[in-house]
């Protein structure tokens, strides 16, 4: 097999990311013509999960438009490789909810597994730059691995606040389990964290998230 055959086949396999939904719903309403609409009721007129695709799309203009929040400096430009390719691995693994504690278990064997195979179908210095990503994003020890999984969990609770917290209802969650897990934006930014703590007190005294 040629290089460019090898890099073909990778960028191929990738599409199927575009099929990998997450548990964020996306904005996205009927004015604006969004398709693959699921309905429930009269109550939510259009309640789309995002994919991996999307999700890392987004991640890449936050990094763009928010870095200079960042606690350290850093290359934006590692810092958006990071964001594309953190997910791929959910290619095989699936998206893993963040508080499902058995599917958590195992999460990392599976992804590992997943970086493996999908990475090795590049070139080999392609393979070892993507995976050594990967695993610097999952170890988050750098400024732009900090910053890039500060992103990470900025951006859904950003969209689950704005559409009403529909996905933490969904999953009965609390606001100490949610403060708790997100917490590690701090080690990101300061700034950021500061913003979305207060966004998780609004979400509370809204009803959106519970306390025992």
């Amino acid at each position: 097999m040629t290089r460019l055959e090898k890099q073909l086949g990778f960028l191929l396999e990738c599409d199927r990311m575009k099929s990998i939904y997450r548990q964020t719903y996306i904005l996205a309403d009927e004015s604006r013509g969004a398709s693959m609409r699921e309905f429930e009721g009269d109550s939510v007129k259009h309640a789309r999960r995002e994919n991996d695709a999307e999700h890392s799309f987004h991640l890449v203009l936050f990094a763009m438009i928010l870095s200079e929040y960042s606690n350290e400096p850093v290359d934006l430009l590692k810092v958006i490789k990071m964001v594309t390719v953190h997910d791929i691995v959910e290619i095989d693994a699936g998206d893993t909810y963040c508080y499902d504690k058995e599917g958590n278990k195992i999460k990392a064997d599976r992804e590992k597994l997943a970086a493996d195979r999908l990475f090795g179908l590049l070139p080999e210095e392609q393979n070892k730059e993507f995976k050594e990503l990967w695993e610097e994003f999952e170890r988050a020890d750098t400024p732009e691995s900090r910053f890039a999984n500060a992103l990470d969990r900025m951006q859904p609770m950003l969209l689950n606040y704005t559409k009403g917290g529909i996905s933490w209802k969904e999953h009965g969650a609390e606001y100490d389990m949610v403060y708790n897990r997100n917490h590690v934006i701090k080690d990101g930014s300061d700034e950021l964290w500061e913003y979305i703590s207060q966004m998780l007190d609004k979400a509370e005294k809204q009803g959106m998230l519970t306390r025992k």
